[in-house]
């Protein structure tokens, strides 16, 4: 494990949040439309804490993807200056917690927070800890062509390069057929 198990999960879903906004063709979509997409998010992302389930707190959320979107192609200072912010501005305040069969985790918000204070300070947390061990280079656009989509390369030798929808298939399909033509 690259990093302790809150972090990568902080990674994954924020890296997921960020992709509900973007295919692997480097077009703008929405997977998060309507309520009921957040709420599939929030089940499949296991969130946990109050919710309003009302348009605001969608649009919150919304608001908040492109932030985050910055932290995949920041260097290490402006990286920082997003994550001081983040966590300035929603109170982040540190705390061991256990619940819902993890075992004792960070979380920096009240589970009374609102949804996307606590999606936000969690990716902060965990974008911390990234560049505390000095491996802001794990957070990457996909490579596939055209693709905007971004991803966390947990990999041990830091090797991944594509996203999961399929980038990584279609270059290794061309660069097949580029070999058997030439």
């Amino acid at each position: 494990m690259v990093f302790a198990h809150d972090t990568e999960h902080g990674l994954a879903s924020a890296a997921a949040l960020i992709n509900t906004a973007r295919n692997d063709a480097g077009e703008e979509v929405e997977e998060l439309g309507d309520l009921a997409a957040l709420d599939e998010f929030v089940r499949e992302w296991n969130w946990s804490g109050s919710r309003t389930h009302d348009e605001g707190e969608l649009g919150a959320i919304r608001r908040l993807r492109p932030r985050l979107d910055q932290l995949w192609t920041a260097d290490e200072d402006h990286a920082v200056e997003i994550v001081n912010g983040l966590l300035r501005e929603y109170h982040a305040l540190p705390q061991l917690v256990k619940h819902e069969g993890w075992d004792y985790h960070l979380h920096a918000t009240p589970s009374s927070a609102p949804l996307a204070d606590r999606m936000a300070v969690e990716a902060a947390m965990a974008v911390t800890d990234v560049i505390r061990m000095g491996e802001l280079g794990r957070l990457r656009v996909c490579a596939g062509d055209k693709c905007v989509r971004v991803l966390v390369d947990l990999s041990r030798n830091r090797s991944r390069r594509f996203c999961e929808a399929g980038c990584g298939n279609r270059a290794n399909v061309a660069a097949y057929r580029a070999r058997r033509q030439g």
